[in-house]
């Protein structure tokens, strides 16, 4: 009789972790995982990116189960194509939160994300795409990103770093949201309470899994709270010095398919 897997839920962050540089998944961490799940283990992408922009790569990776969008606002089932279970950023209060925000550091410069499995991201003049590869709709002011239901705000900032930002932006907004970096030129405004931890909570729940089956890969500050809520969190070496310090294993990088040599010692 086979042994049962090490983990039976493997959760993995997409940009700068699962995926290379140019939005692409190696064929060396596409068998990884494939062997992970002929192994029992369930995969669960979870990500920032809202499910729109998640869907192309899950039907790439031939994925009809759930995924964790949003940084945890949004649980999407792709062989329905739709949202179990989604949470809106109230948007009077990201105005407000943007208004304290641009009263400490002068003007930011905002996108939002739809909610819904159509949703669209809408970008503000002077906003640039930190993923160029990604679909967005320009808009000619900001008022015109209030529209639709969003689930959260994207900051950028002329002179600050993604770390300054993010800083004095949880310093100012207080209750009124979660602050998280998520990359590169990615700083951004969510639902209070909401992280990557609550959406995978909420899926491993529906799977019937625990935090003691799941192991967590990431390489950013958002990715914390879900290595705080898993059994192992395994940190890429191109991640951010604050989710290394927290992480129980440090891999290869994102180009040089970390996931995989860890997959692979633990699923052979």
């Amino acid at each position: 009789m086979a042994a049962p897997p090490a983990y039976s839920l493997v959760a993995t962050d997409l940009d700068g972790t699962l995926l290379r540089g140019d939005d692409t998944l190696s064929d060396r961490s596409r068998a990884a995982l494939a062997r992970t799940v002929d192994a029992g283990a369930q995969h669960l992408v979870v990500t920032g990116r809202p499910a729109p922009r998640v869907r192309p790569l899950l039907d790439e990776l031939g994925s009809r189960g759930l995924a964790v969008c949003g940084q945890g606002a949004q649980l999407y089932d792709a062989g329905a194509d739709r949202l179990l279970w989604s949470v809106t950023l109230d948007r009077e209060l990201a105005e407000t939160a943007l208004g304290k925000i641009e009263a400490e550091v002068g003007q930011v410069y905002v996108a939002v994300d739809q909610d819904g499995v159509d949703g669209l991201t809408l970008i503000e003049p002077g906003y640039l795409m930190p993923h160029p590869t990604l679909p967005a709709v320009r808009v000619p002011r900001r008022d015109d990103l209030w529209c639709e239901p969003i689930s959260k705000v994207l900051l950028r900032h002329h002179a600050l770093s993604d770390d300054e930002l993010a800083a004095i932006a949880r310093d100012v907004v207080g209750s009124l949201a979660t602050v998280t970096m998520s990359g590169p030129g990615t700083v951004e405004l969510q639902p209070c309470g909401i992280t990557k931890a609550t959406g995978l909570a909420l899926a491993a729940e529906h799977l019937g899994l625990s935090a003691r089956q799941a192991i967590a890969f990431g390489d950013m500050p958002n990715d914390i709270p879900m290595f705080d809520w898993a059994a192992r969190g395994v940190a890429m070496a191109n991640a951010h010095p604050e989710l290394k310090a927290v992480a129980d294993e440090i891999t290869l990088s994102n180009e040089d398919d970390g996931i995989a040599v860890v997959l692979e010692r633990l699923f052979a």
